[in-house]
């Protein structure tokens, strides 16, 4: 049986492992940007998009079903058979692999052109290898998951968002040094992600040959009775098993992968005819390097926290207990409104110093502020669609993805043409709210929870916008007579002066309107009740 402390202890693992990998995936987007500039960023996105939707495809939802199997079997000391289901989704995983990386080496001119773009074919050539072992990847981390074992699982994410970052740099650096050009940069960048793949897969095998031996100590390997009667159980069943857990996940976690591959497919074709090849590129280099970088860090922290308390609401719907599933709902929204807003709100109303100090320039920070506030939604819609995956309800959740994505599809092509760069962003707005408004519609349904009552809904609109109004403020003194220093450490400096000013208002703000109340404190995790009683001792209250 899973102790209590294990649970949370393999828990705070994978989400310290998924917050720093996610991390190094942002950072590794600001030396690239100085490397091969906006328009390589284009490039570069055409071909890491379309490698991200097909990634999502081969690996989504397979590690949780295959360590829901996996565990099942280990716990009824049925050794021989989980040994088989681990063989079998191997099987699967090299096939996929294979299928998957042929495909997009072969399919990448075709999407190239497509995307208005034909550089971009070497860079997606470049990066299809890295689909021969993530498929391999996902089972192996599925599998040490069902073996309760996930320091493998978070070691590994992380060694291959490292590895990512080095190689993706230094080959850009390595190929612009030899003068062969800005394609053979972005192509050594995407060759990144193999990179990332090599030295993931080398510490999964490291901890899958311990793991060989210590089973080997304990007595867990099977008879051959065992494996004979293992051999009954047929592929078929197993791969049944795996899908019907694991397709609906997919679908759901194709919803920010496929928004970020029709923006790369369509920004270069929707906006050329009124600015030209030139500038439409530059437009989606600042979109796909510049601001969904910085779009989602917010994103990171928030749904981190807020899905913490996912299994929590998948046991209590599971037992009926809709008390407890009301409860949990509720606080889970609100943590990722919590944590969110703020840095929302910092990133979006000071993204032209923070624009200036990460990039070479200060160009597109107007888009890096609309698609940052964006983020609000698609952190409220992530964070629905976990609980309902909790709640079990995957059939309205993956029709929620389909018509949001339809929304985006309609909306890029409406608004483009009126609003260009900004009404991509605008349509990915759209879709984020349209999803986030079916999904919390769906989970009232089954179960009628609310996040705040009125009043307190009212003191968050005031304490963003007060926020907002003393942010912005302080942002365009910062710009005017912030003219001191190297233009580096003065956008530090205006960058740093309203980031300090908005989030210490906001930590005052909330304790002055209650919107977290003393009781919703002693609930929520140690670094929140941290930061609103600092706000609190700040007011005297």
């Amino acid at each position: 049986m899973l102790s209590k402390d294990s649970l949370i202890k393999g828990t705070v693992i994978l989400a310290a492992a998924a917050l720093v990998a996610r991390v190094l995936g942002v950072v590794q987007r600001v030396p690239l940007v100085y490397l091969i500039h906006d328009s390589g960023m284009a490039t570069y996105s055409i071909a890491f998009n379309i490698y991200m939707l097909l990634l999502t495809i081969a690996t989504a939802g397979i590690p949780s079903a295959l360590s829901k199997l996996v565990a099942e079997r280990m716990e009824l000391g049925r050794f021989a058979e989980a040994n088989r289901i681990y063989r079998a989704a191997i099987q699967f995983a090299l096939v996929a692999g294979v299928i998957m990386t042929v495909f997009l080496y072969f399919y990448a001119p075709f999407q190239a052109e497509r995307s208005g773009d034909p550089d971009a074919a070497l860079a997606i050539q470049a990066l299809a290898p890295a689909l021969l072992l993530f498929p391999l990847i996902a089972i192996m981390r599925g599998y040490f998951q069902g073996r309760r074992n996930m320091m493998p699982n978070g070691l590994s994410q992380i060694i291959e968002q490292v590895m990512r970052l080095l190689t993706a740099i230094g080959f850009a650096y390595l190929f612009l040094a030899i003068g062969w050009g800005q394609v053979w940069a972005v192509a050594g960048a995407s060759f990144g992600g193999v990179m990332g793949s090599v030295g993931a897969v080398a510490v999964l095998l490291y901890y899958a040959m311990r793991l060989k031996k210590r089973d080997a100590a304990e007595g867990q390997v099977p008879t051959e009775e065992e494996v004979e009667h293992a051999a009954a159980l047929p592929y078929k069943r197993i791969y049944k098993s795996l899908f019907r857990t694991s397709i609906p996940i997919v679908l759901f976690s194709l919803a920010v992968p496929l928004i970020y591959f029709i923006d790369s497919s369509t920004v270069i074709p929707l906006l050329q005819g009124s600015l030209g090849w030139d500038a439409a590129r530059d437009q989606l280099g600042i979109l796909a390097g510049r601001a969904q970088s910085l779009a989602g860090i917010p994103i990171i922290l928030a749904i981190a926290l807020s899905q913490s308390i996912v299994p929590i609401i998948s046991s209590a719907y599971a037992k009926k207990d809709l008390v407890q599933v009301k409860g949990q709902a509720a606080k889970a929204l609100q943590l990722s409104l919590l944590t969110g807003l703020p840095a929302v709100i910092m990133i979006a109303v000071a993204a032209r110093p923070i624009n200036g100090l990460l990039f070479p320039d200060e160009n597109g920070y107007g888009i890096i502020a609309l698609l940052t506030a964006t983020a609000l939604f698609q952190i409220v819609m992530q964070t629905s669609g976990a609980i309902l995956m909790g709640m079990g309800a995957m059939r309205p959740l993956v029709g929620h993805v389909v018509i949001g994505i339809a929304v985006k599809l309609i909306a890029n092509y409406v608004l483009s043409p009126i609003l260009g760069i900004y009404g991509i962003v605008t349509a990915t707005a759209l879709c984020f709210i349209v999803m986030m408004g079916l999904n919390l519609r769906t989970m009232k349904q089954k179960a009628d929870f609310r996040i705040f009552d009125t009043r307190r809904w009212i003191g968050l609109t005031v304490t963003a916008a007060l926020m907002i109004a003393a942010g912005v403020a302080v942002e365009w003194l910062g710009h005017r007579y912030i003219r001191w220093f190297p233009a580096k450490l003065d956008y530090l400096l205006q960058a740093a002066v309203a980031g300090a000013v908005m989030f210490g208002l906001y930590l005052v703000l909330l304790a002055l309107t209650k919107v977290v109340t003393a009781e919703d404190l002693e609930s929520y995790p140690a670094p929140i009740r941290k930061l609103v009683r600092k706000g609190a001792r700040v007011m005297g209250r």
